[in-house]
């Protein structure tokens, strides 16, 4: 809890909080009127298709912001129409502003709706950059994301589990046994 370390003082994380604070965020998250939607990716299917994209384009280099962008595009792809006002907050990556990509990548996600279903999305789109410190949004966001990284990587899911019921969807795009566009998994179809 010490500033200077640059961790639980300043910002709730959950890979650098102690259990014990860990398990007060968790029930303060569940007592919180909020939905948590995500799309994951699989490295190992990142990684061929970038060797693909290398077998054809010697000048291809992977671009971690290429990625996060695509995502982005994808998991606001179905959710800019239903407010008219979005107002999008990013966790700031790395030290340039990303602003203008991840709005220009949620513009994107705008005009895909549109063709798909052949209809306008009216709402405005405004997307920052800020900080967990000063956005506790974010702060819950990386619970949840720590919660989901735990069960993918580690194949431990009590702390998903335990989230679940906020949970909107969860898209693995790079299931796809049953679907070309992957899993989606919601509270009828759990991810465990």
């Amino acid at each position: 809890m010490q500033a200077e370390q640059r961790k639980t003082a300043l910002a709730f994380h959950a890979k650098d909080d102690v259990a014990e604070v860990r398990r007060e965020v968790f029930q303060v998250l569940l007592r919180q009127d909020l939905r948590f939607f995500a799309v994951v990716r699989d490295k190992l299917s990142v990684l061929r298709y970038v060797q693909q994209r290398n077998a054809f384009d010697d000048g291809y280099r992977f671009n971690p912001n290429e990625l996060y962008d695509s995502l982005v595009a994808r998991l606001f792809k179905d959710r800019l129409h239903l407010q008219p006002d979005v107002r999008v907050c990013f966790a700031r990556r790395g030290s340039s502003d990303r602003s203008q990509a991840l709005a220009a990548a949620l513009e994107k996600a705008r005009n895909r709706f549109a063709a798909k279903w052949n209809r306008p999305v009216v709402s405005s789109i405004q997307a920052r950059e800020s900080s967990p410190a000063v956005e506790a949004a974010l702060q819950a966001t990386d619970y949840f994301l720590w919660a989901l990284q735990r069960h993918y990587e580690r194949q431990e899911s009590r702390y998903l589990e335990l989230l679940w019921p906020q949970v909107g969807l969860v898209h693995a795009v790079d299931e796809t046994d049953k679907a070309v566009y992957g899993t989606c998994y919601t509270k009828k179809r759990p991810l465990f």
